[in-house]
């Protein structure tokens, strides 16, 4: 199979498959998720939970959700939070404002939106892609985090970081000719969109829910979230 016959069967067939193995298996934990319920609460909330849940969601989005809150975590944890942070924003921006992602969210929404400027654009993938590399140091260096990573930590770094590194090298047209380096790009987001509800990079869904019932129960219990 030449480059071009894989490029094709990568952002065609195996693409949509993908997709649909995404979208099945992160609506599975979902439903997993869901279905524990919610425990009757025997006394009454001190806080509205709705008005909790809005509070959690303002001061862990809205507000730079990478500035530690506990006093002394930003000190036990620096490269964890910067690192993380750079990471996690990084990848955010290139995903949905890079012009090229945007243009696949339109093929598959519908409709499109406005996106950053490309140099913009390339020294973010830059810095997600270094800040991914310290993340992996760290947890190689980090007493505590090189006891608790096994082989599945590992993989989600490098599933994470593929992606991110080749589409850097197709960008700047760098080690392979643009056909084939298109093909490993696709092909390595492809194999991530499998591998995430498989993970705990799925992550990423929870989050937003966790946030929810957690501000909630902090306004039950008249604490701030």
């Amino acid at each position: 199979m030449n480059p071009s016959d894989l490029m094709r069967l990568a952002r065609g067939p195996l693409f949509y498959f993908a997709l649909l193995f995404f979208i099945a298996g992160m609506l599975y934990r979902l439903t997993r998720v869901v279905g524990f319920g919610w425990k009757k609460d025997l006394t009454k909330p001190k806080k509205s939970k709705i008005a909790g849940s809005l509070l959690a969601f303002v001061k862990s989005v809205i507000i730079w959700p990478f500035i530690p809150r506990v006093e002394g975590s930003l000190k036990r944890n620096l490269v964890a939070y910067f690192a993380g942070g750079l990471f996690h924003l990084a990848l955010f921006l290139v995903v949905f404002l890079g012009a090229a992602h945007m243009l696949v969210w339109k093929s598959l929404l519908g409709f499109g939106w406005p996106t950053l400027p490309l140099p913009v654009v390339d020294w973010l993938a830059a810095a997600g892609i270094v800040a991914l590399l310290v993340l992996f140091i760290n947890r190689l260096v980090n007493p505590v985090l090189r006891t608790i990573s096994h082989a599945a930590e590992y993989l989600n770094l490098l599933f994470v970081f593929l992606p991110m590194l080749t589409g850097f090298f197709l960008t700047h047209h760098l080690l392979l000719p643009y056909e084939a380096m298109f093909a490993l790009h696709v092909l390595s987001v492809d194999w991530l969109l499998i591998w995430i509800p498989l993970s705990r990079i799925s992550h990423f869904v929870f989050y937003f829910f966790s946030k929810a019932i957690y501000g909630a129960e902090f306004a039950r219990r008249g604490a701030q979230p």
